[in-house]
């Protein structure tokens, strides 16, 4: 069958037609996929300025309220604006009373440039007479708070003793170290680094 000149203009019209609507939709489809991107990135942006459900650096420290051993209460997030060494340990874990003379020095170096030092016990492996004990041979003068149901170790996925949290005064974590003991010039340097940073 023999093709007029007019039907071929309309297949090319027809053709025509079919891409630019093609082209029209794959440019919807991408405005769409890029709206949708910036849409998670600004999720996930404004999800890692706050808090996870578990520490990590950089994000902010997972807040609690946990009974201190001179019967008041300690929230982390009242201590916004101050550098915290947030140090977990039990009196029978022989690097954690190692290194807690260092951390009670560094407190008393740093104390007045805002660095809090929070020893929180793990008492759902000690007994509250070993923690007093302990913490009135050595002088211990910072924060001790007790963990007696063990729910915070469990928000910091705490896996072994010591372990200690560098947070800044934003709140965020910006080093953590498992295990121990860690040295006077270790604690020192990061007090230091960390009390510089931001300071009012």
């Amino acid at each position: 069958m023999k093709v007029q000149p007019e039907q071929t203009f309309c297949i090319y019209k027809v053709i025509l037609m079919v891409k630019i609507s093609a082209y029209r939709w794959f440019a919807l489809l991408s405005l769409f996929l890029t709206a949708l991107w910036i849409g998670v990135s600004s999720i996930f942006f404004k999800a890692s300025e706050q808090t996870v459900a578990f520490a990590q650096r950089g994000f902010l420290a997972p807040d609690f309220e946990l009974r201190s051993i001179d019967g008041g209460t300690i929230r982390l997030s009242d201590l916004r604006g101050k550098v915290v060494i947030l140090n977990f340990w039990a009196s029978w874990c022989p690097p954690c009373r190692e290194e807690m003379p260092a951390l009670q020095r560094v407190y008393q170096a740093y104390q007045s440039q805002g660095v809090e030092v929070i020893a929180v016990n793990a008492t759902s492996q000690d007994t509250l007479s070993d923690v007093l004990n302990f913490v009135q041979d050595n002088g211990l003068t910072f924060s001790v708070l007790l963990d007696e149901q063990g729910g915070v170790q469990s928000t910091y996925r705490i896996s072994g003793l010591p372990t200690t949290f560098f947070i800044d005064r934003e709140g965020k974590i910006r080093e953590l170290i498992i295990g121990g003991p860690l040295s006077e010039a270790l604690l020192l340097a990061q007090a230091q680094r960390l009390s510089q940073q931001g300071e009012p």
